[in-house]
């Protein structure tokens, strides 16, 4: 099935200089990119987008972390997209990470690791027009 993920390159992986790396492994595990920008959060912004995760002892620093500096969200689409896109990323923590996923790769730590993906049709359909509006995914 057809679907579109959001996925953003957060602000460790847009300073380090790997947006280009990340979008390339999109693209060659087949997803087509949609719709693509760069921007700064800010506070409110942050913590509009993880709202869901409001009561959470991490919140206050993943809103910190994720305002620190320009991040990348895209739309992503292929066949089973989320699924997909969560598997290229890996798991959410890089020491639990498959070899050859982008977390493996890139990340830090369980915080800092590189990008966010959606985890659900539901998540998307929240995520997606958080960022893009309908003209601007094409």
């Amino acid at each position: 099935m057809m679907e579109q993920t959001l996925s953003i390159i957060k602000p460790d992986g847009v300073k380090k200089g790997l947006s280009g790396k990340i979008i390339s492994i999109f693209e060659e595990n087949g997803f087509e990119i949609k719709a693509l920008k760069k921007v700064h959060l800010t506070k409110k912004q942050a913590e509009g987008f993880y709202c869901i995760h409001k009561e959470r002892p991490f919140f206050n620093s993943l809103v910190a972390f994720m305002t620190e500096g320009p991040i990348m969200p895209m739309v992503l689409s292929c066949e089973n997209a989320i699924l997909k896109n969560r598997d290229i990323m890996g798991a959410t923590n890089p020491k639990d990470a498959k070899d050859g996923t982008i977390r493996k790769m890139f990340a830090e730590s369980i915080e800092r690791n590189v990008v966010h993906g959606s985890d659900s049709l539901e998540s998307a359909k929240f995520e997606i027009p958080y960022f893009f509006n309908v003209f601007e995914i094409l």
